[in-house]
């Protein structure tokens, strides 16, 4: 079938199509019914349903005979070394740290925090947490100790799993003491932690609280997968909100099933027993989607890469780890092709290796920008696609169906809608806009399996931040358009979520940050753009009157108090001293023009403003720190 036909099928009747896809996981009790309507705009997928994820993930290919297969691949070039964990070996040892923590209190319902690098034992605690039904939220390695509190007192687990160390290509970052800081941050307590030693360095036990990874599992019984209700939650992942407090994202166990299972051959193109690599981190949803959950779910080889693109020890690492593991599928964010192409602009390192397997290069996490696109295109001679989904649906919203169908690539488009999404483009008012214009990206409700039904304890604010906009629809806060072959186009944020490398960040988070420090009177952040990130966060700060330190050194403490309060992950490293902000004649900060100054785009003043002449103040003020570029 086309990809024509197949949305059709889907637009016909969505409940048979999601009813069909279904029978493709192994269900305790299969689902009677797709869809259930929980009244005002609120719905559940195969909620009648009964299922595990961990035994469609690891049991069930062992069941098949498939245990000798590699599951995992694991390349650290920062630590030297690499190790495959076959299905059948995946399977011992998930189930072990199962038992262990069922034997520990730990049972289906509880939450289960999980702090750790790249490293295969992320994975297996993830597994683990839903081999017995416990909620896991994994919470990215370079997040601060401040931020891993926020997520403590919100999801308040009985456990929390970490590692002793994370490895960067120079430097360890020490996890052990930011998660020590945390809990004692946070009013909510662990009953226990899980450490898991690294042998770069071997973290320091509270008595009484701290287990060793390996120690508390010795004699315990191994744990059999405990069917869940399909609307079980599977994991809690916070991702960035506009207010800067972190949005708990919902997963529910069955359409999350169903959904990426879909994604593996329809999108990606690869069949059971290939090898498919996501380089992401499992702290985002990308990790969560495509290192852990969907080439296990179904049947693939997955990398787990512990590195950076470039400078271990070159920009050739990742076409190193493609040809050595035999990769089908890649991909990774837009911003890690820019930094291999910064230092390796001829492509010279792709010709070392045999990349003549790899069928395609799959981008997103940013806006894909052409140079790159246009420059991995010749430089790999594979077709590269990009496309679009965001941390609330799990998996993608629009791609190219390369498994069904490779459709023409549009640069500057990730192509066209999935099955389950009705992409519409929006007025300000709700009214839909022609092909062509922009106006706002919502999609009309109910969203396909897979994607939130809710936000973690904060039914109202998943209304405000995602339903109460456009009624019948779910806002997606980006704002595009659709052309006249229904390709979609993401042209900006409709927020203050900035896109850093892949990473969405808050910039109202950042400004509480600054606006802590002492001699900070006022401030403002904003997203710059960036040829290697795709924005970087610039902060302004009007000092308190009086001060009459230098300038430099507040700048300095500010940039040090983002890190230590939000972690390297921000990529603050801009600030500057400014006597005042633009604002309207109301008092709200003119973000928006000062980040057409800073990229230098021609923009015209709001009617509104207080003082046009702070604009000129404002661009000096930029360039002296190098914007516009």
């Amino acid at each position: 079938m086309s990809y024509r036909e197949i949305y059709k099928r889907w637009q016909d009747d969505p409940e048979a199509y999601w009813l069909n896809e279904a029978k493709s996981i192994d269900w305790d009790e299969a689902p009677t019914q797709a869809l259930f309507d929980r009244g005002e705009n609120i719905y559940e997928w195969y909620a009648d349903a009964r299922v595990n994820t961990c035994y469609n993930a690891v049991d069930r290919h062992v069941k098949a005979g498939r245990g000798a297969q590699a599951a995992i691949i694991h390349d650290s070039p920062v630590t030297g070394t690499k190790h495959t964990i076959t299905y059948a070996e995946l399977q011992t040892r998930v189930a072990s740290l199962a038992g262990a923590l069922r034997a520990k209190g730990v049972e289906k319902g509880d939450r289960v925090i999980i702090y750790m690098p790249m490293v295969p034992e992320a994975l297996e605690a993830m597994l683990a947490c839903a081999r017995i039904g416990a909620i896991h939220s994994v919470v990215f390695g370079g997040f601060s100790a401040t931020e891993l509190a926020v997520r403590i007192e919100d999801c308040t687990p009985k456990a929390i799993i970490a590692a002793s160390c994370g490895i960067e290509p120079n430097r360890s970052v020490h996890y052990k003491p930011l998660l020590d800081g945390a809990i004692e941050q946070a009013a909510h307590k662990p009953e226990f932690c899980v450490i898991f030693q690294r042998e770069q360095e071997v973290a320091k036990l509270v008595e009484g609280r701290d287990v060793s990874w390996h120690g508390f599992q010795y004699g315990v019984e191994p744990a059999e997968c405990v069917p869940v209700e399909g609307n079980h939650p599977a994991y809690i992942l916070y991702t960035s909100g506009t207010t800067g407090a972190p949005k708990g994202v919902i997963r529910a166990t069955a359409g999350h099933l169903v959904a990426l299972n879909w994604t593996m051959k329809n999108i990606y193109n690869v069949d059971p027993g290939d090898v498919f690599w996501a380089a992401s981190d499992v702290g985002w949803v990308v990790g969560h989607s495509y290192i852990c959950y969907a080439p296990l779910i179904h049947g693939n080889t997955t990398v787990v890469f512990e590195g950076k693109p470039v400078g271990n020890p070159d920009a050739g690492t990742f076409w190193r780890v493609i040809a050595e593991h035999d990769v089908r599928a890649f991909f990774t964010a837009p911003t890690a092709i820019r930094a291999v192409k910064r230092e390796d602009p001829h492509g010279e390192l792709i010709k070392k290796y045999d990349l003549s397997r790899l069928k395609a290069l799959y981008l997103a996490g940013e806006r894909a920008d052409p140079d790159t696109i246009i420059w991995a295109q010749e430089k790999l001679g594979k077709p590269v696609y990009d496309h679009w989904w965001q941390t609330e649906t799990g998996c993608a919203i629009a791609a190219n169906p390369a498994g069904v169908e490779a459709l023409p690539v549009k640069i500057g488009s990730p192509t066209v809608a999935m099955p389950g999404y009705d992409i519409c483009i929006l007025g300000e008012d709700g009214t839909p806009k022609e092909p062509g214009e922009l106006g706002a990206i919502a999609i009309k409700l109910p969203l396909p399996p897979g994607t939130l039904p809710g936000l973690w304890n904060a039914e109202a604010r998943f209304r405000k931040s995602y339903l109460e906009t456009f009624p019948g629809y779910y806002e997606t806060g980006d704002a595009g358009m659709i052309d006249e072959d229904g390709y979609l186009y993401i042209m900006a944020r409709t927020d203050d979520v900035i896109n850093v490398a892949g990473h969405r960040l808050s910039t109202g988070l950042m400004e509480e940050v600054l606006a802590s420090h002492p001699d900070v009177a006022e401030c403002a952040v904003l997203g710059a753009k960036d040829a290697l990130k795709g924005q970087v966060p610039i902060g302004f700060v009007c000092l308190t009157k009086g001060v009459d330190r230098p300038a430099e050194d507040i700048t300095k403490e500010c940039v040090a108090l983002v890190r230590d309060k939000i972690g390297p992950v921000a990529a603050f490293k801009l600030a500057v001293v400014v006597d005042r902000l633009p604002k309207t004649r109301s008092g709200k900060i003119l973000r928006r023009t000062m980040a057409s100054l800073a990229d230098g785009e021609d923009f015209k003043p709001p009617a509104t403003i207080d003082d046009p002449a702070i604009i000129d103040e404002i661009a000096a003020a930029l360039k002296t720190i190098g914007y516009p570029q």
